[in-house]
């Protein structure tokens, strides 16, 4: 596996090392020794998620306060989403920013969304089966979101707002400056 920062540097892209040949391939798509390593810190996943989307289908940002905050660890299984982690711990140096990576069945990457992070993803093929590792449960009463067309946010979602296909819920999310937000001194990974 290889690990490489992004812009925000508690956003990390993680590539596993395939291997091929006429048969197919193997990889391991999740060594939590190496991604601690890597990180600097213990994981507790304890929930696997997976959905099946169509082209244009747009979910997200998504995010649980505490005591419900997760970290998350994404990939496509099938087909390619542009995947999108937006910093919403307030005081961080980089609140409000945002990385937007393409995962995809052909490039198995995976991105690592840390706690105090909206996240979200737009389906770029025609269909797309997505999973992703959570270190906390699901909680509805904790479940908040932000705008994805938030203009502070500035996040090129990659295809025509037409073509989008939104959740009522995701289609009436507050924009970031009405968002209940994390502390940046009191975020925590694990």
């Amino acid at each position: 596996m290889e690990f490489t920062r992004t812009k925000i540097p508690d956003v990390v892209i993680g590539e596993p090392k395939i291997h091929g040949d006429s048969r197919g391939y193997f990889t391991e798509t999740f060594r939590q020794d190496l991604w601690e390593s890597f990180l600097g810190f213990p994981l507790d996943f304890c929930q696997d998620n997976e959905s099946k989307s169509s082209l244009g289908v747009l979910r997200g940002l998504h995010y649980q306060l505490e005591p419900f905050a997760q970290t998350k660890l994404v990939r496509a299984l099938k087909g390619t989403v542009l995947d999108v982690a937006v910093d919403i711990r307030e005081g961080s140096p980089t609140f409000g920013e945002h990385v937007a990576v393409e995962l995809s069945e052909d490039n198995k990457r995976q991105l690592f969304v840390p706690r105090g992070f909206a996240h979200g993803f737009v389906v770029l093929s025609d269909e797309a089966v997505f999973a992703y590792k959570v270190d906390n449960y699901y909680s509805p009463e904790n479940d908040r979101g932000i705008a994805f067309n938030d203009p502070a946010l500035n996040i090129d979602w990659k295809l025509p707002l037409d073509k989008l296909q939104l959740s009522k819920k995701d289609q009436n999310q507050p924009l970031l400056d009405q968002a209940e937000v994390f502390d940046f001194k009191e975020a925590f990974y694990v």
